[in-house]
């Protein structure tokens, strides 16, 4: 039976950072310490990239992986080599030992050969997940996951490449026929071979597509959610940001002030999404998770950067989707890894988001 808990996991992101970041003081170098330090603030989930379509190909071989950027935070800054077994199974293990239930997703990261882009049909994207799965079962540690997420905020070109003929090509409008079947032939030959978990796509572009999508093949619905995320608010354009170009600047020149501004304003934004996920909920009979989430979308530790309002921000976040009964897994940032070391270092908040999260009641429909 697919996991439904009474009160919602509270929830952190370490993509692919659990594995790529393992160079001393990088963060994830000492899994234990670090897992340790993610029980101490009163986590109890994590998700991270499996790298499907490397175990694929071959589980065991040393992988040369590149940057995706990122502002230097999530992954590596340069080009790492990495080896997804047995050290998936190993950090899973870890992960039962203490009671970490862990999601697991893919950023479908590139490699020099950008196997990637040999995903041509949803079949071959469940057979990479199939043999993935295969793996883990056979380690006997199926019972640690919480839901499996076949692609990072698909349809996202960044993430999901191989829907389209060039990096350049304007994204599939979400609720397209299209897209529909090929989630629902994705998910299909995986929910037959193990009907005891969740699947989903996660999704980050396109809210006012959400609801219109075709979800009747998933187990749970894994929106990130933001306050500064176009589709949420205009606190980017305001200030004169974007991802796609050099303007980070413009975060520590002006983000603060023009969050404060109009705080009203863009707590309202959020709250307001927030409750259209809760209704998107409600209709569709789905439990929400949320592992990336609440202020904005990049943030670090940098110089004149603070992290009071970004925490305050995402209090409100955590709070707001606590009470609405629908969440089942709640994270408190896009932050929560020990990298940030700015926002990991404040235990007290921590603890107090997640104690938050963990007390808060999962609506009875959901937990049947």
């Amino acid at each position: 039976m697919p996991f439904r808990p009474s009160h919602p996991l509270a929830i952190t992101m370490w993509d692919f950072s659990w594995l790529e970041r393992r160079w001393p003081g990088a963060g994830y170098e000492d899994w234990d310490r670090a897992l340790d330090e993610l029980a101490e603030r009163g986590y109890n989930a994590v998700r991270i990239d499996a790298y499907p379509h490397l175990v694929a190909a071959d589980p065991h071989k040393t992988w040369t992986v590149y940057s995706c950027g990122q502002h230097g935070t999530w992954g590596a800054p340069a080009p790492v080599k990495v080896r997804v077994l047995p050290e998936l199974l190993e950090f899973l293990g870890k992960c039962r030992d203490r009671s970490i239930k862990v999601g697991l997703s893919t950023w479908y990261k590139e490699d020099p050969d950008n196997l990637r882009l040999s995903i041509r049909t949803p079949q071959d994207q469940a057979q990479q997940w199939m043999v993935t799965l295969r793996h883990i079962g056979q380690a006997g540690l199926l019972d640690t996951l919480c839901f499996v997420d076949l692609c990072n905020e698909f349809p996202w070109p960044k993430w999901a490449g191989f829907l389209y003929e060039s990096p350049d090509a304007p994204e599939l409008p979400l609720d397209s026929p299209q897209l529909g079947a090929w989630m629902n032939a994705a998910i299909a030959p995986l929910k037959a071979a193990w009907p005891q978990l969740d699947y989903t796509f996660s999704f980050y572009s396109q809210a006012d597509r959400w609801a219109a999508a075709d979800v009747s093949s998933f187990g749970v619905l894994e929106p990130h959610i933001w306050m500064a995320a176009a589709g949420t608010s205009d606190f980017y354009a305001r200030i004169g940001y974007s991802s796609k170009t050099d303007s980070f600047q413009n975060i520590v020149d002006s983000g603060k002030q023009e969050y404060l501004a109009r705080k009203d304003h863009y707590d309202g934004k959020l709250t307001s999404l927030i409750d259209r996920v809760a209704d998107w909920s409600r209709h569709c009979g789905l439990p929400v998770i949320t592992t990336e989430c609440w202020a904005l979308i990049h943030y670090k530790d940098w110089p004149q950067l603070e992290w009071d309002w970004i925490k305050d921000i995402c209090a409100l976040g955590v709070r707001h989707a606590a009470a609405t009964g629908r969440w089942t897994a709640i994270a408190t940032s896009n932050f929560c890894g020990p990298q940030f070391v700015g926002m990991w270092r404040d235990i007290a908040w921590h603890r107090e988001m997640t104690g938050l999260i963990r007390s808060a009641q999962v609506d009875e429909a959901l937990t049947a």
